[in-house]
C-alpha cells in the first residue's frame, strides 16, 4: 500500500489520505471489520477500479464539453471510501478548479438532515409522530383546505409525520399547479416568481410561519403527497421542541458528532473562496442560473432548503445512516429509527399528488419514508438500485443515496440547477453500480 501511495501524485494522494478518515465502522452486517483510517482498494470492498475510472472518464468529457462546470464525487462501500474524484473548476468564471473541500449549496439534501433532527428528539422523548403540527406551531391551529367550492375546515390536523412525509397538504410555489395557492404564497414572499426559486432566507421563523398558517392546504392532511414547503415547517417544528435555532441545534446533534465541519446554513468570510458556482445560464436552454446567496447569515434556517456543506459532510451523513445511525462511535439515532425512516409510509392509501409537485417522487416510481425516497423493490425503478434503497437530491443538482442491501453509499455533489440536472444523477448512480463486481 505505500508503495502504491508513493507513486500517487501529490492531489491524487492528498484525496485518498482526506478519504480515509471521512467514514467511521462498517454497518454491522460488513463481512468484515476495518479500522476508520485504512485506505482500501475498490477491489477489497468488491468494486473494480477499472470501471470506477469510467466516472471520471465519462464526468470528464461533460466537463470539455461544457454541460456541467465541476463535480466532486464520492463513493463508499462496507463502511469505506473506495472513490474520491474532483473534476473540472468551482466557479466557471475563474481557473480555480474543483477540489474535494469545495462548499456547495445543497438545497432539498437539507431535508434528510432536518428529518434526523425531528427524529433525535423523538429519541429525546420531546417530540411524537402524531403531535399536532399546532401544539409547537399555535398558528397552524385553524389552517383551512382549498377546494373548487372554497376554503374548508381541515378533516384533523397536520401531525409531525405528515410534515416528514410530505402528506401535510402545503405546497411549493414553485411546483403547484393551483393559481390561488400559488398566488397567495407569492403575495406572502414565500415564492419569488422571477427572481429566485426555493428562496425564503430573509424571512424570520416566525414571519415563516405566521404567513404560511394563512394560506389554505392544498388537500386534506395525510391524503396525498405533494412536494412542499412542510420540511421548512419541520424545521420550526424542531426549533419550538428544542428551545434552539435549527442550525444550533443541528450543529450540536450532528453536525459535531459526526465531524461535518463546513456543514451550516451559511458560508463565513474564511470560506468563501471554496464556494461553487453555477454556469451563468443554462448550457442546454440558455436561461439564466440563480443560486441563493450564502454569503450571510439568513434570517431562518430553511430546514428545506438551506443548507450548505461539502461532499466529504455529506458522505459522513449518508454513511451514519448506512451504519444504522452511529459513525466513529458516535450514535446519532438507533437502528431501529433509521429503519422506521427508511420505510414506506404511503403505502396504498395516500395518492401521489397529479402535478408537478407529485410528479417529483412519481417519475422515480419510489415511496417515501420520512425524509427520503425509498425503493419498493429491486426492479420496475429506471435506475439500478435495491429494494430498501433510500435517496435525495437538490435543486441544484446535488445528489445522495443509500443501498443498505449493497452496502454502497454515493453522494454527487455540482452547482448546475438546469435540464441536465437528472441526467447527471441517474449517469453518476449508474456509472457505480456498473463498477460492483463482487
Amino acid at each position: 500500500m505505500i508503495s502504491s501511495l508513493r507513486k500517487m501524485s501529490r492531489p491524487s494522494l492528498l484525496a485518498v489520505l482526506a478519504a480515509a478518515v471521512l467514514l467511521g465502522p462498517p454497518a454491522a452486517h460488513a463481512q468484515r471489520p476495518v479500522s476508520s483510517d485504512a485506505v482500501v482498494t475498490p477491489e477489497s470492498a468488491g468494486m473494480s477500479t477499472a470501471r470506477l475510472a469510467r466516472l471520471a472518464t465519462v464526468f470528464g468529457k461533460e466537463v470539455e464539453d461544457k454541460k456541467l462546470p465541476g463535480a466532486v464525487m464520492m463513493v463508499a462501500r462496507k463502511g469505506k471510501i473506495v472513490y474520491v474524484k474532483a473534476l473540472g473548476v468551482r466557479d466557471p468564471n475563474t481557473a480555480d478548479p474543483m477540489r474535494t473541500d469545495t462548499i456547495f449549496r445543497i438545497y432539498s439534501m437539507t431535508k434528510p438532515i432536518t428529518s434526523v433532527a425531528a427524529m433525535i428528539l423523538v429519541e429525546d422523548g420531546k417530540l411524537q409522530l402524531t403531535d399536532p403540527v399546532a401544539r409547537w406551531l399555535p398558528a397552524f391551529k385553524d389552517v383551512k383546505v382549498w377546494t373548487d367550492g372554497g376554503e374548508v375546515a381541515a378533516q384533523r390536523p397536520m401531525t409531525v409525520q405528515d410534515l416528514l412525509r410530505h402528506t401535510a397538504g402545503l405546497a411549493y410555489g414553485e411546483l403547484t399547479q393551483n393559481a390561488a395557492v400559488k398566488d397567495a404564497l407569492a403575495k406572502a414572499g414565500l415564492f419569488k416568481p422571477g427572481v429566485m426559486d426555493f428562496d425564503v432566507r430573509d424571512l424570520t421563523g416566525a414571519e415563516q410561519v405566521e404567513r404560511l398558517a394563512k394560506i389554505p392546504l392544498l388537500y386534506q392532511p395525510g391524503t396525498t403527497w405533494e412536494y412542499s414547503l412542510a420540511s421548512d415547517v419541520l424545521g420550526r417544528v424542531v426549533e419550538a421542541a428544542s428551545g434552539k435555532r435549527l442550525g444550533v441545534f443541528m450543529a450540536e446533534r450532528v453536525f459535531t458528532p459526526l465531524r461535518m465541519t463546513d456543514t451550516a446554513f451559511w458560508v463565513p468570510d474564511g470560506k468563501r473562496g471554496r464556494v461553487a458556482e453555477p454556469f451563468n445560464k443554462d448550457p442546454l436552454t440558455g436561461t439564466a442560473i440563480r443560486l441563493i446567496d450564502v454569503s450571510k447569515e439568513p434570517g431562518n434556517d430553511s430546514g428545506g432548503a438551506g443548507g450548505v456543506g461539502t461532499a466529504g459532510d455529506y458522505l459522513r451523513f449518508s454513511q451514519m445512516l448506512a451504519n444504522g445511525g452511529v459513525l466513529d462511535g458516535q450514535r446519532v439515532l438507533s437502528r431501529t429509527t433509521v429503519r422506521l425512516m427508511t420505510s414506506d409510509h404511503l403505502g396504498s392509501r395516500i395518492a401521489l399528488a397529479p402535478t408537478p409537485g407529485g410528479g417529483v417522487l412519481g417519475a422515480s416510481t419510489y415511496t417515501f419514508g420520512l425524509g427520503f425516497a425509498v425503493r419498493p423493490s429491486d426492479g420496475i425503478a429506471p435506475v439500478p438500485g435495491s429494494a430498501g434503497d433510500f435517496n435525495w437530491g437538490g435543486y441544484a443538482g446535488t445528489r445522495f443515496w443509500v443501498d443498505p442491501n449493497e452496502q454502497l453509499v454515493g453522494v454527487f455533489m455540482v452547482q448546475s440547477a438546469g435540464a441536465l440536472r437528472a441526467y447527471h444523477r441517474e449517469l453518476f448512480r449508474q456509472l457505480v453500480y456498473q463498477a460492483v463486481i463482487d
